[in-house]
């Protein structure tokens, strides 16, 4: 049994918060001011609380009292240094200080003429100087050989403005604090699609972006009923439809009808089985479904959404920008003694840090210094938030519950369900003391719920995490862990040893040398996995499961089942072991389209020769002890 003695989220007062050595070495490293010359000159407490202060700020918009605003501040701050929730990163790095941009996710328009895509050019520049990722829609770019009228050249398509917008991204690289990160979209009907699936098979380049095939129910419906029928392409700029050419990836524009093709045109299976290879191969493209995301557009007036954030998580609308937080489950676990008696979950607790979280998440919309007035106003209009969890992984370890059972999957839509009505509600009061977000009318809010009251067209998000789960001494996102063990590699080149706190927490309450403990921490990090470990008992093997102990199956249900309860949609990776096959790859991309997914990424490990987790090259250390109070020493003022 886990020790009772494991509690590590505390409630925060006036202390500094008790932070992991990795947490605060991610916090020195790209977090906490500096000065001129480059030193630190705050402690985490101060960046809480310079937070804190800059988003509580808003406040004085609904409410004049000081003393409500202090109030709200305090509030604030205990909810981030008690690391049941944290803000993204651009929050975390930009509010109080000089570039005030609080958002992390942007979706940017991509028109198809040379002022427009510069025009975007700048204004990715601009977000991502200030922590922001962005994604685009190239669907509307023309493709490559069309006839340029007005210089009677030819252009090169979409795939070469993808390059010289990520060279924009390498030069910026936002000021060495946060890696530039970027999402290309393209419809599968375009005719560069082909080029577009295999563009990241040469790894060197496009480096800064992610890509994603947005899939049509169409291309579904063929896939699944004639996958020998010809592939149908539709130029954007002559809406001309057109097959692709065997001889050369190009289209030919022809009288096209579904039963023309033959063996000189690619078949809808044979573009399918490209995506898949090269996903298998690279872990790019992942998909997206794009009739899907739209079929749950909270705001279908204002058109619809072709294009998403860099790892998936948010659909938005051009010029649209949405500012995520997330909520640490794991500290929401009952004690062992309280679990026996009663409810795994403190639900009362979760429920006052949704409605606190979310208040918090509107009134950085407020304080927001947006990078372009279009962004704004954009952003303004529907006032997106996206509130998330983290920790899900670590919940079910202290639960005893195996990430691959039904019980996980029941767990995972109770909270969901859980925590979006929770959302909703405190939305909902939001909106009835300040006012609906402004593209109310016609929204699915008006239309579909009865009139509701909203603050934010929508609420719910599943974010990755990245970095604030290191912060939170969480797992990311409602990823199983990597593995129990494990170097993480981080900007700037450092390498991180992490160690599951409640693993080695459960390997001291079963294994009395420590040795012993020590060698299972080593196979751990060796390995990925201890389920061959024959020293650490049985029981203990059928909880603590990593990635690669979870078929590609379980995966996926478990991102149907937040999904079900998501506004926006859910960032997940599928990971496979390095012996997955491209039919593994199928497996998964299939069953997310049936279990009605918004998207999907799959990444078989080892397929880059860089990843940010790796297990260990060298003999494994335990980064023991598991926690420190960071101090003013910690700083070099």
């Amino acid at each position: 049994m886990i020790q009772d003695s494991y509690h590590p989220y505390e409630s925060a007062d006036s202390c500094e918060p008790r932070l992991t050595i990795n947490a605060s070495r991610v916090l020195e490293e790209r977090y906490l001011s500096r000065d001129e010359t480059g030193l630190v000159t705050e402690t985490p407490t101060e960046l809480f609380r310079r937070v804190a202060a800059a988003v509580a700020a808003a406040e004085a918009v609904w409410d004049a009292r000081p003393e409500q605003r202090l109030a709200v501040k305090d509030e604030f701050y205990r909810l981030m240094a008690s690391r049941a929730f944290l803000p993204n990163s651009p929050t975390l790095m930009n509010a109080g200080r000089r570039l005030g941009m609080l958002s992390a996710c942007f979706v940017l328009p991509l028109e198809d003429s040379i002022e427009e895509i510069m025009s975007t050019a700048r204004q990715i520049a601009l977000v991502q100087r200030a922590g922001g990722g962005t994604g685009i829609d190239l669907s509307r770019l023309r493709p490559k050989g069309s006839i340029v009228r007005s210089s009677g050249g030819t252009t090169d398509g979409p795939i070469s403005f993808l390059a010289m917008l990520s060279g924009i991204t390498e030069a910026i690289q936002q000021g060495a604090l946060r890696r530039g990160a970027n999402m290309g979209v393209m419809r599968v009907d375009h005719p560069d699609i082909l080029a577009f699936i295999d563009a990241k098979s040469d790894l060197s380049r496009l480096s800064n972006y992610n890509l994603s095939v947005a899939i049509t129910d169409a291309f579904m419906e063929v896939l699944h009923s004639s996958p020998d029928q010809a592939h149908i392409v539709v130029d954007p700029h002559t809406g001309k439809r057109g097959l692709l050419s065997k001889r050369g990836g190009s289209a030919e524009y022809l009288d096209v009808s579904p039963a023309r093709g033959g063996d000189g045109h690619y078949t809808v299976g044979e573009i399918w089985d490209r995506i898949v290879h090269r996903a298998w191969q690279t872990g790019d493209p992942g998909l997206i479904f794009i009739d899907e995301v739209n079929r749950h557009n909270q705001v279908p007036a204002l058109g619809p959404i072709r294009a998403t954030n860099p790892c998936g998580e948010q659909p938005l609308l051009p010029f649209e920008a949405c500012n995520l937080g997330s909520i640490n489950l794991a500290a929401f676990c009952n004690s062992v003694t309280d679990r026996r008696s009663g409810d795994q979950v403190r639900w009362e607790a979760l429920r006052s840090t949704v409605e606190l979280a979310v208040r918090f998440l509107d009134d950085v919309i407020e304080v927001n210094a947006y990078p372009t007035p279009e962004i704004e106003e954009a952003t303004r209009a529907t006032r997106k938030i996206g509130l998330g969890v983290m920790g899900f992984a670590d919940m079910l370890f202290q639960l005893r519950v195996p990430y691959d059972s039904e019980q996980a999957l029941e767990l995972a839509d109770r909270l969901g369900s859980f925590i979006r009505e929770a959302g909703w509600t405190a939305s909902e009061r939001l909106g009835e003391i300040r006012g609906n977000f402004p593209a109310w009318s016609g929204s699915i809010w008006e239309a579909d719920h009865n009139g509701r009251s909203m603050r934010n067209a929508h609420v719910v998000t599943i974010a990755p995490t990245g970095t604030i789960s290191i912060i939170a001494g969480c797992s990311s996102g409602i990823e199983p862990i990597f593995s129990l063990a494990f170097h993480r590699h981080v900007l700037g080149g450092k390498n991180l040893i992490e160690v599951n706190p409640i693993f080695e927490a459960a390997l001291q309450s079963h294994l009395a040398d420590e040795k012993q403990i020590q060698r299972s921490l080593d196979y751990a990090a060796t390995h990925g996995s201890i389920q061959d470990l024959a020293s650490i008992p049985e029981s203990l093997r059928a909880v603590f499961r990593t990635a690669r102990d979870i078929g590609p199956e379980w995966h996926v249900r478990m991102q149907a089942a937040w999904q079900r309860h998501t506004d926006a949609a859910v960032s997940k990776t599928v990971n496979l072991c390095t012996e997955a096959t491209p039919a593994d790859v199928e497996a998964a991309f299939l069953l997310a389209h049936k279990l009605k997914c918004k998207g999907i990424t799959v990444y078989r490990d080892g397929a880059r020769p860089e990843q940010p987790m790796a297990l260990k090259a060298k003999p494994f250390e335990s980064p023991r002890p598991a926690s420190v109070l960071f101090t003013l020493q910690n700083c070099r003022r």
